[in-house]
C-alpha cells in the first residue's frame, strides 16, 4: 500500500527545519556527548545529574523546588533523590514545620562529584561552543534562554 501524495500546504513543511525537532534533536545530541562524564564515572542518569547540579549550584532545597527549577516530573526526581541517596552524595532532612516535606542537601561526597562535574561541563561546554563564533554562541545562548524563559 502506498502513501497518499502530500497536501500542497504539507509540501512546504520540512521536519528538519521544524524548530521544535531541531531542538529536540540538539539536545539530545550534546546531552548524550557529555552523560559519558557522569554515567561512566558516577553512574548517574541525567536526572540525577540535574538534581546534584541544582543542589550543588543553589544549595538545600526541597524535591518540589527541584521539580520547579529543573521542570522535570516529580517521579524523576524522587527516583533520583532516591539513587543519590544510595550512592550517598545528599542527605535527607525532615521539615521541622511540616514533616511533609523534606529538605535536600549534597553531603561532602556529592559537593565533591558536584565540583567535579561542573568542570567536565565547563570543557565539554567550551567544545560544544568551539564549532561556533563568539558572535554566534552570544545569540544561541541568548535565544535558547529566552525559549525557556530563563533570565
Amino acid at each position: 500500500m502506498r502513501a497518499p501524495p502530500p497536501e500542497d500546504d504539507d509540501a512546504h513543511f520540512d521536519l528538519k527545519d521544524f524548530l521544535p525537532y531541531l531542538l529536540n534533536i540538539a539536545g539530545e545530541v550534546t546531552s548524550s556527548g557529555f552523560q559519558t562524564s557522569y554515567k561512566t564515572q558516577y553512574g548517574m542518569t541525567r536526572t540525577e545529574w540535574r538534581v546534584l547540579f541544582h543542589l550543588g549550584r543553589y544549595g538545600a532545597m526541597t524535591a518540589r523546588d527541584i521539580c520547579a527549577r529543573a521542570r522535570t516530573h516529580k517521579t524523576k526526581v524522587s527516583r533520583a533523590v532516591s539513587a543519590l541517596e544510595r550512592l550517598r552524595f545528599l542527605r535527607r532532612q525532615k521539615d521541622l514545620d511540616d514533616r511533609r516535606f523534606e529538605t535536600l542537601c549534597l553531603t561532602p561526597e556529592g559537593y565533591k562529584a558536584y565540583k567535579a562535574l561542573c568542570g567536565k561541563a565547563g570543557e565539554f561546554d567550551r567544545e560544544v561552543s568551539a564549532q561556533f563564533t563568539a558572535e554566534e554562541n552570544a545569540i544561541l545562548r541568548r535565544c535558547l534562554r529566552q525559549l525557556a524563559d530563563l533570565p
